[in-house]
């Protein structure tokens, strides 16, 4: 008979846990806030999680976006070296508080996306949650895998707002059977950034 400690909601979420990249840390998800072991494994829009449980207005900044061509193959992407891709970097950051929930790095594949989608990207403050669900485009999330990190190569904003430390995962986004963004949310962790619940 199973124990309770056994119980792992996310062992049929993660579908490459196996392919843990080398700087990140097992998580155990007994140590986590409620809160954390939401951000891990909601597969909406976490923009508005974040909303509706801190009771406050989000903010996406974006802090840098770039066409690129990949210089290796991609798996996950299943995109060959040479791909253009675009490489986004956003900050979802309080409204009123400024506390910096997330910061996340992401790569698009350009050429998969229709003109509605790239058009949204452009905009300053265009989440891709939000572009997506606002487009009523079909897609479908697969998380990867997910850990516990020291922020390294982060830019200035974050580094100085938040800890060391941080929560991470990354998944892709899937729509006509091809992967068409693969997104790795970073979730610092430091004990007075955490939100209360109102």
């Amino acid at each position: 008979m199973p124990r309770v400690n056994d119980f792992n909601p996310m062992e049929d979420l993660l579908t490459a846990q196996f392919a843990l990249p080398a700087d990140l840390r097992e998580l155990n998800l007994r140590t986590l806030t409620p809160f954390q072991r939401a951000l891990m494994v909601t597969d909406g829009t976490v923009t508005k999680f974040i909303e509706a449980y801190t009771m406050e207005k989000i903010e996406i900044l974006r802090l840098g976006q770039e066409v690129k061509l990949l210089s290796v193959d991609n798996e996950w992407l299943e995109a060959e070296k040479g791909t253009t891709v675009l490489v986004r970097h956003v900050l979802l950051r309080g409204k009123w508080s400024y506390t910096c929930y997330a910061y996340a790095p992401s790569l698009i594949v350009l050429d998969r996306l229709p003109q509605f989608i790239k058009d949204g990207l452009e905009l300053e403050g265009g989440g891709i949650g939000r572009i997506l669900y606002g487009s009523r485009w079909e897609t479908h999330r697969e998380l990867l895998w997910w850990g516990k990190e020291t922020l390294k190569n982060v830019p200035d904003i974050i580094r100085d707002k938040t800890g060391e430390e941080a929560l991470s995962r990354t998944y892709r986004i899937i729509a006509g059977g091809k992967p068409i963004m693969l997104i790795n949310e970073k979730f610092p962790v430091q004990r007075d950034t955490l939100p209360a619940h109102h």
